[in-house]
Parts: structure tokens; C-alpha cells; sequence
């Protein structure tokens, strides 16, 4: 057994306390796949900016909107929480707006690898995958 490589941390399966003003959610509103829990799991504990991903949906891209994702430290007011394959994901409220629906997939694939969003409320998406518009 290799004990130099350091091994991914598992997320605590126990919620902290909550958060005045965060609402539960589920996956209806975003649901990553295995591999793409896999894949935050990993980055979480390497990049060690937060234990929730959070996912937003801001202006700009070459379709007018945008998919975003960073870690943070802990839930704000009006966020709604969704657990989805092992990983507390955040989602404010305007972003759920058109996030509903959404899964997450992570490929590893050398071209066009990388997370890939399938979102029913996109009408048109360019080709990166990056943006999107309703």
C-alpha cells in the first residue's frame, strides 16, 4: 500500500449547523453524477478553499449566460442546499430559477474533458458548454 500519495478526504456525511435563511433542496434542482462527485470530492480536499461547491448562473458568455462554480467555507441567506452524490451543493435563489433540472457530469477525457452541464431550460448553448441561453 503507497502511503506518500495523500487520498481524498470524504466530505462529512453530518450537515453543520444550519444557517438562518438556507432552505433544503433536492435533486430536482441540480444532481451531479458519480463522477462528477468523485471529482469535487477530490478537488475539495486538494484545493481546500470550503466544503460546498457552489454552482451560479451569472451574465456573460458568448450565449449571454454562464455557468459558474467555486468552493466556499459556508451557506448564505437565501441559499438553497441540495446533497447530490456525497457533496453539499449550494444554489441561490435567482440561479435555481434556471438551474432546475440540471446534472453535472465530469469527464475525463483529454478532449473536451472537463464538467459538462445537461440543462432542459437552455434553448441554445455554445460549443464549449460554458454558456447557455433561455
Amino acid at each position: 500500500m503507497d502511503l506518500s500519495a495523500p487520498s481524498p478526504v470524504p466530505i462529512p456525511a453530518v450537515a453543520p449547523a444550519p444557517v438562518e435563511g438556507v432552505r433544503a433542496g433536492n435533486e430536482t434542482l441540480v444532481l451531479l453524477t458519480a463522477s462528477a462527485g468523485t471529482k469535487v470530492r477530490a478537488l475539495v480536499a486538494r484545493e481546500q478553499q470550503g466544503e460546498f461547491l457552489r454552482i451560479a448562473i451569472s451574465g456573460g458568455g458568448c450565449n449571454g449566460l454562464s455557468y459558474k462554480m467555486k468552493f466556499v467555507p459556508a451557506p448564505k441567506r437565501g441559499d438553497i442546499l441540495v446533497r447530490t452524490a456525497e457533496v453539499p451543493v449550494l444554489v441561490d435563489s435567482k440561479s435555481a430559477l434556471y438551474l432546475k433540472g440540471t446534472h453535472v457530469d465530469y469527464s475525463h477525457a483529454l478532449v473536451a474533458g472537463g464538467f459538462k452541464f445537461s440543462n432542459p431550460n437552455a434553448k441554445a448553448s455554445c460549443s464549449c458548454g460554458e454558456s447557455f441561453s433561455v
